[in-house]
């Protein structure tokens, strides 16, 4: 019983069977946990991220300390999105990670889409 996957790492294996970070376009995958968000930005090719983000980055951790969730997410999608634009990468692949494509993972993708980046 312990070997079969279940509810999102079932949908986060066949998401990710489909779509890969390369040099020119690397992929932006979310974690969402019950209090933060994170966003990195990884190049599969060489294994390397490139970039990552989270409402505990000391930057944005006073700025979203008043915030709900979601707004929160949309400070990191906006910090993330800066951090790529700030290194000359301006598209990129969205990885939902397995999460349904709503609420805060929503949020942080129109967040970042406003910011700049192309996805």
């Amino acid at each position: 019983m312990g070997s079969q996957l279940i509810g999102r790492e079932r949908r986060k294996l066949r998401v990710r069977g489909r779509i890969s970070g390369t040099a020119e376009r690397p992929r932006l995958t979310v974690f969402r946990s019950l209090a933060h968000m994170y966003a990195q930005v990884v190049d599969d090719g060489a294994g390397v991220t490139l970039a990552h983000c989270s409402t505990l980055t000391s930057t944005l951790r006073p700025a979203v300390a008043e915030l709900d969730k979601k707004g929160a997410a949309e400070k990191v999608g906006e910090a993330i999105a800066q951090v790529l634009l700030a290194s000359g990468v301006k598209k990129v692949v969205f990885d939902r990670n397995g999460y349904m494509y709503h609420g805060r993972v929503k949020a942080l993708a129109e967040a970042a889409r406003k910011a700049g980046l192309e996805f």
